[in-house]
């Protein structure tokens, strides 16, 4: 199976999360008249919301993760959100984790982390509604690099979202 990446919406409401959740594990299960074919490989920055349940779902699958981290201050500032004990236990699953030379989380450091996942990958998955990027580094800013560099890319989100689709805060403690 490719290496995949994601980007995706920090924040989604419960519905949304289930959604996803679930054409996430249809997408990445390996094929059933292919019963020896490799997990999933997964790439991400770990945030909050999308990059998480992507994680989850390649590890339930028994598939590997690589984290890719913006800065050296990012682990701290997610244990101080309200899903600080489900970034450990992914962190604490991850095949490996690389830290990018930021010692301060940011817009800049948020980009620079997504553009090397980029790099890494052979597709990127998007949990992302279709709307213009609020700040840069944000999941639209993520897709318009993929297809700059004709990278495929496939928009994972539902069709008729639940009213509110996602929450997206002002200021998030990851990309989004």
């Amino acid at each position: 199976m490719p290496r995949i990446a994601v980007t995706g919406h920090v924040h989604v409401t419960e519905d949304v999360a289930r959604w996803v959740t679930r054409a996430l594990t249809e997408r990445l299960r390996p094929p059933v008249d292919r019963p020896l074919a490799r997990p999933p490989h997964g790439v991400t920055c770990l945030a909050q919301g999308a990059d998480q349940i992507f994680a989850a779902v390649v590890l339930a699958l028994h598939g590997t993760v690589d984290v890719v981290l913006p800065a050296r201050d990012y682990a701290g500032r997610m244990a101080r959100t309200d899903n600080a004990d489900a970034f450990s236990d992914l962190l604490g699953r991850a095949a490996s984790v690389r830290t990018m030379p930021f010692d301060r989380s940011s817009r800049e450091a948020y980009l620079a982390a997504s553009e090397s996942m980029l790099g890494e990958c052979d597709l990127l998955l998007a949990v992302w509604d279709g709307r213009p990027s609020r700040n840069v580094g944000d999941t639209a800013d993520v897709v318009a690099k993929a297809r700059a560099r004709r990278l495929p890319v496939e928009v994972v989100w539902p069709p008729s979202p639940p009213a509110g689709g996602p929450v997206r805060p002002a200021a998030a403690p990851g990309p989004g």
